[in-house]
């Protein structure tokens, strides 16, 4: 069929062409058609975001080392992007280990298991479970990988239990010249202290081998109780219960009281997602705000109202999948931890704060207990510490009320929860830890150049 083209359409295309062609014809334009698409990073709550030069996911230890080993630039490992804090975005290889996935060994003498670093906690709980064996505490969001709970020293509650970094036995790490260390208490023991909450700043972990216990069931039980009454109660609530906590609902005069138990009972049946860890009565309290925070007393009245109208079911099951819920709500968050005698002082204080400055925020306070450790940079080392967690809805601003209630949290000499958000520097951070030095030293010799440091890091650590 022949093609039958006006005057002016053959001379449109052929100016089309052209400006191909000179484009083509010109060297920095050519590479910039050339270069790569860069491809934007948030994270889970929409707070940190960058745009890496790269992202690279290896394959295997050898690809990891040689991306390693060749990167120009700064490199972040990034994991499943639920840390609040900047310890992820750069300009830089944004690297990722998600084929680093899976259960690679276990004991059935000593109850330990060995997983790639690059594992989510969530596909963690069956594995275990196949082979006889769980985590000995968890916490209750399991979207993060392992490598980045554990560079992180997040944690579950129970004055009994430490953080997941605890649990450690033997790690694999890469570091900045490509090396390929193993490390435990009796290989390069130094570095493996260290390396257990190392903010992803003194190399890549690749494997990581936990100290387990017996497979094992929960039962959580939910009641709403009035906050000031369940703070004069804390030793009963944290000795009678294996694990305890309370979502403080600000505003009002209750908390939602949480405790799991371990029990030989058959498993409920499931329950929806959206009323998994409270969600649906934390759906309730965000619509009574909405609604009436421009009338502070008769939101105060319908928030303790809600205790007429709250009710919950237990929970029996696999300890994995009682412990975690499902988000279905996003946010940002604080957590600092302070020394576990002065967690009632604190929360009250930040509840007075809240109440004579009416803050604008309706998202419930998250208090939980968490025992002593001897990890340098883990937020529990050498204190019982009660970590307090501060919120606010992702589509509200958080700064002037994270910047509000920060200060309470320096005046019982808390330590910021490295995942979360936070104003410290290294100058402040180092009073907080007696064992800073030991860390510093460590990644100064990993890591001479700061391969692995990005904008966030370099502040908090001091290295200019």
């Amino acid at each position: 069929m022949p093609i039958d083209l006006t005057r002016r359409q053959l001379l449109q295309r052929a100016s089309i062409v052209g400006a191909f062609s000179a484009l083509a014809c010109n060297p920095a334009l050519g590479q910039l058609m050339r270069a790569p698409r860069l491809i934007p990073w948030r994270n889970w709550s929409g707070g940190q975001s960058c745009l890496p030069a790269a992202r690279v996911a290896p394959k295997n230890l050898d690809e990891l080392t040689a991306v390693i080993q060749q990167a120009p630039g700064k490199i972040r490992p990034v994991g499943s992007a639920h840390s609040f804090s900047a310890l992820v975005p750069t300009d830089g290889t944004l690297l990722s280990l998600s084929y680093f996935n899976g259960l690679l060994d276990h004991d059935p003498k000593t109850l330990q298991a060995e997983f790639a670093a690059g594992t989510p906690m969530s596909r963690m709980g069956t594995p275990l479970k196949d082979i006889g064996q769980a985590l000995q505490n968890m916490a209750d969001i399991d979207y993060q990988t392992l490598a980045g709970a554990i560079s992180t020293s997040t944690h579950g509650t129970g004055k009994t239990f430490q953080s997941y970094s605890a649990h450690v036995c033997g790690m694999q790490l890469v570091t900045a010249n490509g090396e390929v260390l193993d490390c435990d208490s009796q290989r390069h023991p130094e570095v493996f202290t260290a390396a257990r909450v190392s903010l992803g700043a003194l190399g890549v972990a690749t494997k990581i081998r936990l100290q387990n216990r017996p497979a094992y069931r929960l039962r959580e039980t939910q009641w709403i109780a009035k906050t000031e009454e369940l703070l004069e109660d804390i030793d009963k609530n944290t000795s009678e219960n294996q694990h305890w906590e309370m979502l403080v609902v600000t505003h009002s005069d209750y908390a939602l009281s949480i405790a799991l138990n371990e029990t030989t009972d058959p498993p409920t049946p499931p329950i929806p997602p959206e009323e998994e860890g409270g969600n649906e009565f934390v759906t309730l309290i965000e619509k009574i705000d909405k609604y009436g925070s421009d009338f502070p007393n008769l939101r105060s009245s319908l928030l303790n109202s809600l205790r007429h109208l709250a009710s919950f079911d237990d929970r029996v099951g696999d300890s994995f999948d009682i412990y975690a819920n499902v988000r279905t709500v996003r946010f940002n968050e604080m957590e600092y931890s302070v020394p576990a005698e002065h967690g009632p002082a604190c929360l009250r204080e930040i509840l007075k704060l809240i109440r004579d400055k009416d803050l604008r925020t309706w998202f419930p306070i998250e208090y939980r207990y968490v025992k002593a450790d001897d990890i340098p940079l883990s937020m529990f080392e050498g204190r019982d510490s009660c970590s307090i967690s501060v919120h606010q809805h992702y589509q509200m601003d958080h700064h002037n009320f994270f910047a509000a209630v920060e200060p309470i949290f320096w005046k019982y000499n808390g330590r910021p929860h490295w995942g979360k958000l936070h104003t410290l520097n290294a100058r402040t951070l180092q009073t907080l830890y007696p064992r800073w030095q030991e860390f510093i030293q460590i990644r100064q010799a990993l890591d001479p150049n700061g391969k692995f440091l990005n904008g966030h890091l370099s502040s908090i650590l001091g290295v200019s």
